[in-house]
């Protein structure tokens, strides 16, 4: 007799939704896509790749994820207005497979404040929200915002009524973090006793991290019968963030004695998704953070190296491989050939890249590797990312001569190309940076504010290349610019120009109130 197989969990990704919702972590059309692709072949089995009627950028981006997404549902999030359910089905028009996400908030404390609706009228807004949804797909979602602050008695009530009106997928959101395992596992099994009709719908659930529990509460739900989670790569997401994909699917994997349950997420590319989404945001993963952090697999304790030698299993309880962090198979350095070079970029995951971004990636690692004793792959990544940034802007950086020390004033000598001419200019300021950034300002005259400037080393080491991140702020809208170069002031001036382009081809993007579920 064959032992029960382990039930399968879905995976929901809103890291282009919700996590977008970040201050300071907004994307752009091609950022969006890029992200998406990598869900895609991580194995996801929903992407909510936005909300269509917050911005015309918004709209535009979903239709273009459900344009090139074949193999994960595209979801697009709406209110209960059918103007949101219209403008969501018409950017899900192109997807293989379309979801409609509908919400409304159900907490007596949010019904009368946000609202200023009574239960009744929101539960008959649940019903018919759902019902029009169903019109243009038969994969509906509907969330009760604040669920888990919710009453019981109204709750299931609500629930009922959206499976009954068509509803596939119904997700409990504990929207302001507020849940504990317990209390939110004991919600989850209430629904479930009580409602139903609940077995003609996947229980779903999306948590915030505002308590540090996001992943507990989540976890807790599966226990109890959740067949989805909704998540984002690093836990990106509003206040403090939501449940981290990486931690739920490697819980899940790691745990099977207590949680025998699966996914269909490839584990392998969960570093390289990490990575790629701390580089679009510009929101660096802290050391200590678990799966994806610089220091999960380090060992510096001489207890621990000790056990690591004998045994690996002493002190870890996943291996690095597992998480994409495998042992580099082509070391690279001056000697490395173009082949090799090739080679390299499809064990790092970039399958697919042009000819031409290869060609100028490749000089670019031949100047590098003539510089730095070893090259790492964090250093080639660091690489493409840069010049692949760089492959439509209008202003790029051509050279930069700096003049600094204790004695000042610091002095900067810029040589940038605008649209196709080559400009100059000299400026100083308050150290080299600051400098820099006049000589830009003064060549390319604009009104954004600097938000932040934050630098890290790509790698270990004084030859290291710094991997700067800058934040600028320009009526209202926000973007974030990346650099790299082995020359940390370089690395600045590029990554303030890259927040230029974007901020020139960036969209006004003016949200409704509320987006959250």
């Amino acid at each position: 007799m064959n032992a029960q197989q382990p039930r399968r969990i879905k995976i929901f990704d809103t890291t282009l939704r919700d996590g977008e919702q970040s201050p300071g972590a907004s994307m752009n059309l091609e950022e969006k896509l890029k992200i998406a692709e990598v869900l895609e072949k991580m194995g996801v089995d929903v992407i909510e790749a936005g909300f269509p009627i917050a911005s015309n950028g918004d709209f535009e981006a979903v239709r273009l994820v459900a344009s090139k997404i074949k193999n994960s549902t595209v979801c697009g999030l709406a209110r209960s207005g059918r103007r949101d359910i219209d403008r969501a089905a018409e950017a899900l028009e192109p997807a293989a497979s379309k979801r409609i996400h509908t919400f409304i908030s159900t907490s007596a404390l949010h019904m009368k404040f946000k609202l200023q609706m009574e239960p009744e009228q929101v539960y008959r807004a649940v019903i018919d929200s759902v019902s029009y949804a169903r019109k243009f797909t038969d994969d509906v979602e509907w969330s009760p915002e604040d669920g888990s602050r919710t009453d019981h008695d109204f709750l299931c009530r609500c629930v009922e009524a959206a499976i009954a009106a068509g509803a596939r997928t119904i997700n409990i959101p504990d929207t302001v973090g507020y849940a504990i395992p317990t209390e939110f596992a004991a919600l989850i099994e209430m629904l479930f006793n009580r409602v139903p009709n609940i077995d003609k719908a996947t229980i779903s659930v999306h948590c915030h991290n505002d308590l540090g529990l996001a992943v507990a509460n989540s976890l807790a739900a599966v226990q109890k019968g959740a067949g989805q989670v909704e998540c984002t790569i690093n836990g990106l997401g509003e206040r403090a963030g939501n449940a981290a994909l990486e931690e739920i699917v490697m819980a899940l994997k790691t745990r099977q004695d207590l949680l025998p349950f699966t996914t269909g997420i490839k584990t392998e590319s969960i570093t390289r998704a990490s990575r790629l989404v701390s580089s679009i945001t510009g929101f660096s993963v802290q050391p200590n953070k678990a799966i994806v952090g610089a220091n999960a697999f380090a060992h510096e304790s001489g207890i621990h190296q000790d056990g690591m030698l004998k045994n690996a299993q002493t002190y870890e309880i996943m291996t690095p491989e597992s998480v994409g962090l495998g042992r580099s198979k082509l070391v690279m350095g001056k000697h490395s050939g173009r082949h090799a070079f090739r080679e390299k970029l499809k064990e790092l995951g970039y399958g697919e890249v042009g000819d031409n971004t290869i060609q100028q990636v490749f000089a670019r690692f031949k100047d590098l590797a003539d510089k730095k004793k070893e090259v790492f792959d964090e250093d080639i990544v660091a690489l493409l990312d840069e010049t692949v940034a760089e492959t439509s802007e209008r202003i790029r950086v051509v050279s930069l001569g700096i003049q600094c020390g204790s004695k000042g004033p610091q002095r900067a000598e810029l040589t940038l190309e605008i649209d196709g001419k080559t400009v100059e200019a000299t400026a100083t300021g308050n150290g080299p940076v600051d400098a820099t950034f006049n000589a830009i300002k003064a060549l390319f005259p604009h009104e954004a504010k600097l938000q932040l400037y934050q630098v890290h080393a790509v790698t270990q080491g004084t030859d290291a290349q710094a991997e700067v991140t800058v934040r600028l702020e320009e009526n209202g809208r926000t973007v974030n610019g990346q650099g790299s170069d082995i020359d940390t002031l370089v690395a600045s001036a590029r990554a303030y120009v890259h927040g230029l382009n974007k901020l020139l081809t960036k969209r006004q993007k003016t949200a409704p109130a509320a987006l959250s579920a």
